[in-house]
């Protein structure tokens, strides 16, 4: 009997020693799974490309400007007064708790090697708490709003920057790319009609040239980097070009043909900061549910001759005559594009404009209707004042704006420089200057 009842209690300790041995393993596996998934989201985060781009479509009418000027870009001078303000909606129409982060890029706009306290003073994550929701609007949304720098936290060092807005539960809702500048050289620039033969009809040249009295280069072809960009999209950004000419502390880029970019054509334009009556480029305005602005077909410019007309370089102004706050009673419509041309094989048709980041999303895309015989498409818009050009996309991703707008050297543009400077040994890019200059007195 004792025999017996000792083989029973070796069996029972022995299940029992099983039994947590398994629940070990189990409970191993079940963390090592969990270790598994939060590196999987972690490479996800990581793959964002640091660039403006919205990842929920409740998210819209993002801006980013500086002083609260209209149409000012997103550029700080360091450890000045200036200020950034951050606007966007959330179509949801409640209440979300988001928070921002700050991450410092190179001059490509790759994540740098700086970490948080090398470049922030003050917490590295920061909520956004002033919001308000939209007053007297068919659309209801809710605007939030942040101001940088802040109590919570300023710059430490120049450079390529970019926000990264995220909900509680850590998923990214959209990025915005700024700028901090620390003026070090002097940039003379000067615009012109192309200097080849070929190209004098279509393209303009911008020759300057960079005085560094208060740095010390010592190889101005590796320490030096120049990005030129056309109204600030970096869709044909310049980014390659290299001094020709080096002398008395100063760089001299003056090329004939690859500092050279397309005129194309003034920008196309509707506003429709009132829902009340049609402006000129309006030829319907409906309410089905939501308003719907219906704008008067466009039409091909290619051959057209040059002709001025007012824009503001492809950008766009947040308005409403309606109400005396356009952030919160500005109304949201469904505004209707026909571009009446024939339907074009193998290549896409894209709105683009500041609006759209500049980019060829799925959103931006025109359709080719083949009973109305024209391209279509719907964009769910803000209230306000809009410049937008359409373009094509061939299968090889090489876009086309000149095919559908036309290309002439009278075309009004800006034109930004940003200097770049990362010394011997240094672990990030310093922006150390920045110039904008037009095009506009070459007509």
């Amino acid at each position: 009997m004792k025999i017996q009842n000792f083989i029973l209690a070796l069996y029972s300790i022995s299940i029992l020693i099983s039994s947590c041995w398994s629940s070990k393993e189990i409970s191993e596996e079940i963390n090592t799974t969990k270790e598994i998934l939060i590196v999987e989201k972690e490479i996800d985060i990581e793959e964002i490309k640091y660039e403006n781009q919205t990842f929920n479509n409740k998210i819209k009418s993002v801006v980013c400007n500086k002083n609260k000027l209209d149409l000012s870009l997103p550029i700080l001078n360091l450890f000045s007064n200036d200020v950034l303000t951050i606007h966007f909606d959330d179509l949801d129409g409640d209440r979300k708790d988001y928070y921002y982060n700050i991450i410092h890029c190179n001059s490509n706009w790759e994540k740098s090697d700086l970490i948080e306290s090398e470049y922030l003073d003050g917490f590295f994550i920061n909520s956004i708490s002033d919001y308000e929701f939209s007053f007297n609007t068919v659309q209801k949304y809710t605007h939030y709003m942040f101001e940088f720098p802040n109590q919570n936290v300023k710059p430490k060092v120049s450079g390529n920057y970019i926000f990264q807005i995220f909900e509680e539960n850590k998923n990214i809702v959209l990025t915005k790319r700024f700028m901090v500048l620390d003026n070090k050289v002097v940039i003379d620039s000067k615009i012109r009609r192309a200097t080849l033969a070929d190209f004098r009809a279509t393209r303009h040249e911008i020759d300057f040239s960079i005085n560094y009295n208060n740095i010390k280069i010592a190889d101005p072809y590796s320490e030096i980097t120049v990005h030129i960009k056309q109204n600030n999209s970096e869709e044909n950004i310049i980014t390659d070009l290299h001094p020709l000419f080096v002398k008395n502390q100063k760089l001299i880029y003056d090329y004939e043909s690859e500092n050279t970019f397309l005129g194309n054509n003034e920008f196309r334009h509707f506003d429709f900061s009132s829902l009340r009556y049609q402006s000129d480029r309006i030829s319907e305005i409906k309410f089905d549910s939501i308003n719907n602005v219906y704008l008067f077909d466009d039409h091909k410019r290619t051959f057209n001759l040059y002709s001025i007309e007012p824009d503001i370089n492809g950008n766009f102004l947040i308005r409403t005559q309606e109400g005396w706050n356009p952030n919160t009673e500005a109304d949201y419509a469904n505004v209707h594009f026909t571009l009446e041309i024939e339907e074009i094989s193998n290549q896409e048709i894209y709105l683009i404009g500041s609006f759209s980041d500049w980019k060829f999303n799925k959103e931006f895309k025109l359709l080719y209707n083949k009973e109305t015989q024209k391209y279509e498409t719907m964009l769910l818009l803000k209230q306000g004042y809009y410049n937008y050009q359409y373009a094509l996309l061939n299968s090889s991703a090489k876009e086309n704006i000149n095919f559908i707008e036309g290309n002439h050297y009278q075309t009004r543009n800006d034109y930004y420089i940003y200097v770049y400077y990362k010394p011997v040994g240094a672990r990030y890019d310093q922006l150390v200057g920045y110039s904008k200059n037009s095009s506009k007195e070459l007509f």
